[in-house]
């Protein structure tokens, strides 16, 4: 099951981004930020408590309203009602209860999402200011008064948000089959390939219970295998908060990359690879998923000799880092190569969980060595005892060396090459642990 996405809300000068840094840099353990986000510390993957959740901070976004700000509080909370399970909305102590406020409200109510009231800049220590009181008005239960500067009331406040988690960590997925996430920026046809093989491929297709965050998934079994579709189109809505589509788009996408075996990441074949492309690819890269990209609308290109190949180097050009997924050029309109979309998810699902033997491994290994000695430096050279594959979804491998700084980027960029030849693992990303010899870990 996915993670819980947790959205802090509030109107400008509130603390939010406060909030976040000090839940995120004290109280909750970070696993990592989102790569590809272009403002500071939006997105975190946390913990509290034993429980995993994502973390977002929604005040970075800056409105291009000419700073109306009903609209821009307006847009805030809508984002997060689309999007999160949890939403911890912050008010400031020292303003009381404002009209900007008491709207939001209202409109994160009639959302049915939980809602946890944050009381933000009660920096005094000891009795609760009486002031907070009145955050009673605004209907949303207890208020908690925090002070995100110097930490009062973030156990408190994080303790209530995991109350609200539910099932939706421990509920078992019995969907047996492989999860394809279809992502990409918007209007590249993501909703017109779902629909499509929901539409002439399904035997049983049906939406899953519960879900939110604007996804549309169904479930598909044909004659290639049973499959569940995540569909991340949801993000249609007209805005006006221009930094909020790119933003949102993305943290869409890493929510279904989450829940995926198998990503297609689906590019415009007019505009070609752009930079939101490569930040969703890094957020795949990133999860360890497999990918398909998938270049759509290939039949408004004209072509001419080699037209695809070119196509493809250019792709590979900006999406250097990902050249071991394959592409696949397809027209989702005529149906072109749609079928053939299935062939791939499968093999690239079972390369994620192909494992290899640590004795082909090893004459992989050997031969790498033989091929292109190791790097030294001052006289003293790398050198490499034995390799081993430990996991799977992604492959993953170790090698145990006699000085892992001796050990170039480039020289292992170099054994992974080897890796992929050797035994392919198409479509998927090779993570790659340097040990030395005699460490415990």
């Amino acid at each position: 099951m996915s993670k819980p996405l947790v959205a802090i809300v509030g109107r400008p000068n509130v603390g939010k981004s406060h909030l976040f840094n000090r839940l995120v840099g004290k109280r909750i353990s970070i696993v990592e930020d989102t790569p590809g986000i272009t403002r500071d510390r939006l997105y975190a993957e946390c913990e509290w408590a034993g429980h995993n959740f994502d973390l977002v901070d929604t005040g970075g976004i800056e409105p291009n309203t000419k700073n109306e700000m009903l609209l821009f509080m307006r847009e805030q909370a809508q984002i997060a009602i689309d999007t999160a399970d949890v939403i911890i909305f912050v008010c400031e102590l020292k303003t009381g209860v404002t009209a900007a406020d008491e709207d939001v409200a209202k409109m994160l109510q009639r959302s049915g999402k939980p809602l946890v009231l944050c009381v933000n800049k009660a920096d005094t220590i000891g009795e609760i200011d009486p002031n907070v009181y009145e955050f009673y008005s605004l209907g949303m239960g207890d208020p908690i008064p925090v002070s995100a500067v110097h930490g009062h009331g973030t156990t408190e406040l994080l303790d209530e948000v995991i109350k609200h988690f539910g099932e939706k960590e421990t509920a078992s997925d019995e969907f047996e089959g492989i999860k394809v996430a279809v992502v990409g920026k918007p209007n590249v046809g993501k909703s017109s390939l779902v629909n499509l093989i929901l539409g002439e491929k399904r035997t049983i297709v049906s939406d899953i219970p519960g879900t939110t965050r604007d996804s549309v998934d169904g479930y598909v079994n044909n004659e290639y295998g049973n499959y569940l579709f995540i569909d991340t189109a949801g993000l249609r809505r007209k805005s006006k908060v221009k930094d909020s589509i790119e933003y949102f788009s993305v943290l869409r996408a890493k929510l279904a990359i989450d829940r995926s075996d198998v990503c297609l990441l689906m590019i415009d074949a007019e505009e070609g690879a752009s930079e939101q492309d490569t930040k969703i690819a890094g957020l795949i890269q990133d999860a360890g998923k497999a990918c398909i990209i998938l270049v759509n609308k290939w039949d408004l290109i004209t072509k001419e000799t080699n037209t695809m190949e070119e196509e493809r180097k250019k792709i590979y050009e900006v999406l250097s880092f990902m050249r071991y997924a394959p592409i696949l050029f397809v027209s989702v309109k005529e149906g072109t190569r749609v079928r053939d979309i299935f062939e791939l998810i499968n093999e690239v699902y079972s390369e994620s969980r192909k494992r290899v033997s640590t004795g082909l491994v090893n004459e992989v290994l050997g031969d790498a060595v033989i091929r292109l000695q190791p790097p030294s430096d001052k006289g003293r050279r790398l050198k490499l005892y034995y390799m081993t594959q430990t996991a799977v979804a992604p492959p993953g491998f170790v090698i145990f060396c006699n000085k892992i700084e001796l050990f170039h980027f480039s020289y292992r960029r170099y054994i992974e090459n080897r890796i992929r030849e050797a035994f392919g693992f198409k479509g998927n990303p090779i993570r790659i642990i340097i040990k030395q010899k005699g460490d415990n870990d």
